[in-house]
């Protein structure tokens, strides 16, 4: 009588129950090293700028005056902060309320005057007060044939120097660099110049420069324009 045949014992599972074992502890030693990495990488774990010595992050900056609110903020596109660093010419795009003066300064060829050495002071009329200073046709006028002209007004709002609102009030008086001395009064966000316009969202720093936005167009051009800045005929 045959012997039944028995097959050999399979040698897999004990060779399978070890290396089991060994990716057990080879896992777990990953996973250590992998959370010792994390820690090393981790915020948590790196200095900040200010504690390895480095210089701190700079402060978001602020601007001030009522119309403020009503102008890009946060992370929307030409916020404060991501209108610092820039030419001003550049930056005054990216304010709605400026298209008529960033307009006149591209007619004017004047760009070049926004940013200098010692940096200049924009004082930008808002749109609603071209409007109210010049009829529709006067502006045409200015923006297309008189550049000389335009030129000068444009002079009438830079003052050498990049001066905060704080400066301007300290300082009390500024020259322009058409040559006319305003005198500078006010506090607490806001400034009057020349007893005649007033900053309405001041203190934009961009590359060389500060803008403050004014309410009123100053210069001794005559006002031609009529309620609502209809054409003139």
């Amino acid at each position: 009588m045959e012997r039944p045949v028995i097959p050999p014992r399979s040698r897999s599972l004990p060779r399978l129950r070890w290396p089991a074992r060994r990716r057990t502890a080879a896992l777990a030693a990953v996973a250590l090293s992998l959370a010792l990495t994390g820690t090393g990488c981790s915020g948590a774990g790196t200095p900040s700028p200010a504690a390895a010595g480095g210089a701190a992050p700079k402060a978001a900056p602020v601007v001030s005056g009522p119309l403020c609110d009503l102008l890009p903020s946060g992370s929307e596109p030409g916020n404060p902060a991501a209108l610092a660093g820039q030419p001003a010419e550049a930056a005054l795009q990216w304010l709605p309320v400026l298209t008529t003066f960033e307009a006149a300064v591209r007619a004017s060829g004047m760009s070049a005057d926004l940013h200098g050495g010692s940096g200049v002071t924009i004082l930008a009329p808002s749109d609603d007060a071209f409007a109210a200073k010049f009829s529709e046709d006067n502006l045409d006028q200015l923006l297309v044939a008189d550049r000389d002209k335009l030129r000068g007004l444009l002079r009438e709002h830079l003052v050498a120097g990049s001066l905060s609102l704080s400066d301007l009030v300290s300082a009390g008086t500024v020259t322009t660099l058409a040559g006319t001395t305003l005198t500078v009064t006010g506090g607490g966000g806001n400034a009057r110049l020349a007893d005649q316009a007033d900053t309405v969202c001041a203190d934009y720093q961009v590359a060389g420069a500060r803008i403050h936005i004014i309410n009123h167009v100053l210069g001794s051009l005559p006002t031609t324009g009529g309620e609502g800045g209809h054409r003139a005929h």
